[in-house]
């Protein structure tokens, strides 16, 4: 296989000018790939295309900040306070959301290059080597389970069903990281990982949800909610909880919502309703919700319509967003936005669970979990830890 030859590259951060969604689109579409017509994107398509444009793909990038931008939440009231500066807007976090933990990095970034690069590439990245230090959480665990408590709060007095909390920790390191950026992309289960990189900073996901896939005219979107140990026990413990349940039941439909916004009438089905699978030491229950593009929907409208993912919000999403810029005492990065592929045959992005960046000589990982009136504070606290520990420890494996 031809080595694969980045082309052009386009960054946004927030702050800059701009509609972020049209720009991303219309980079995208000078570049020669049909992002203002996502139903042309299909096999037939690309073999109609040129030969220097058939195999063109585009690596994509979108934070949780730029999640927030695109479907229009950075611009309501509960975004205006403590954030607006004598400078201006605060580099790296959507207004009226806690300071991003790792700037530097991009909320929107765009990388074409001549072809797919391959998942582990290039050879070198696996021979880099690094120190990593100690681990430090923005949170401690009784901050933690207090912010759950606050969520617990909010439901009972009915202001909403359910919020996502996520924490943060960070490590400093010394050296090149990739070899552990690319273990945390091939992580057991990561069926979606990937690695990008710009100047100074690089983000890994072993992210094993997808937020939207489109291809031959059918949008596609697998939200994951629900854990637990993976083992036959676990396993039945899942499937036999209520509240694991009720919790996904409610993503899904608001999945369901978030498609109908682009699919033709009547087009959006549930494939599959909570079905386990693994990822790492986890059991994750997986929904399968598929639908009709309407046709003539660009790259921003299903972005607008499916950013930021339900399953790393809550429900209702906006009210959960309001609450989440409140108890979390750091922005989410890179986490919980969306990373994939886009390229004349098809559009794939995951959410960005289970991700790490690297950037101003420190590791930053996030995780978390859906908080519903059920939830029992120290179960949560535990269920976050074990969703990052497969990350921090592939990365001190290949730390020297």
């Amino acid at each position: 296989m031809a080595q694969s030859i980045e082309i052009a590259r386009w960054e946004w951060r927030i702050g800059d000018p701009g509609d972020p969604a049209h720009l991303l689109q219309d980079f995208v579409v000078s570049h020669g790939l049909p992002a203002h017509n996502l139903t042309d994107l299909s096999l037939e398509y690309r073999a109609r295309l040129s030969e220097d444009m058939r195999d063109r793909h585009v690596a994509l990038l979108i934070s949780a900040a730029g999640s927030a931008e695109i479907a229009g939440f950075a611009a309501t009231d509960f975004h205006a306070a403590n954030f607006c500066t004598g400078d201006g807007i605060s580099s790296g976090s959507a207004p009226g959301s806690p300071p991003t933990p790792a700037p530097g990095l991009p909320d929107l970034a765009a990388v074409i290059f001549t072809s797919k690069p391959a998942p582990v590439a290039p050879s070198n990245w696996a021979t880099a080597s690094y120190e990593l230090g100690d681990w430090q959480s923005s949170w401690s665990a009784e901050e933690h389970r207090g912010a759950i408590g606050k969520v617990r709060d909010a439901i009972a007095a009915g202001e909403l069903y359910q919020v996502n909390m996520v924490g943060h920790s960070s490590a400093p390191y010394r050296g090149d990281p990739r070899a552990g950026l690319i273990a945390v992309s091939t992580l057991a289960g990561a069926t979606y990982g990937q690695v990008l990189d710009g100047p100074g900073w690089a983000v890994a996901t072993g992210s094993s949800e997808l937020l939207l896939s489109v291809r031959d005219g059918t949008i596609e979107t697998r939200p994951i909610k629900g854990t637990r140990s993976r083992t036959d026990t676990g396993r039945r413990e899942l499937l036999a909880s209520e509240k694991e349940r009720a919790e996904h039941i409610m993503i899904v439909d608001m999945a369901r919502n978030d498609m109908a916004q682009v699919a033709t009438i009547g087009s959006v089905v549930v494939e599959e309703l909570f079905v386990p699978q693994a990822w790492c030491q986890l059991w994750q229950a997986e929904s399968v919700v598929r639908a009709q593009l309407m046709p003539g929907a660009a790259l921003s409208d299903v972005l607008r319509a499916l950013c930021p993912a339900a399953s790393v919000t809550g429900a209702p999403k906006r009210a959960a967003v309001a609450l989440i810029d409140q108890l979390e005492p750091v922005g989410r990065g890179p986490s919980m936005g969306a990373m994939g592929w886009l390229s004349a045959s098809g559009l794939e992005l995951a959410v960005t669970i289970r991700s790490v960046a690297a950037v101003a000589g420190r590791l930053h990982v996030w995780g978390g979990g859906g908080i519903t009136w059920g939830s029992d504070p120290d179960a949560e606290v535990a269920e976050a830890a074990e969703k990052i520990r497969p990350i921090r420890d592939n990365l001190y494996r290949f730390a020297e």
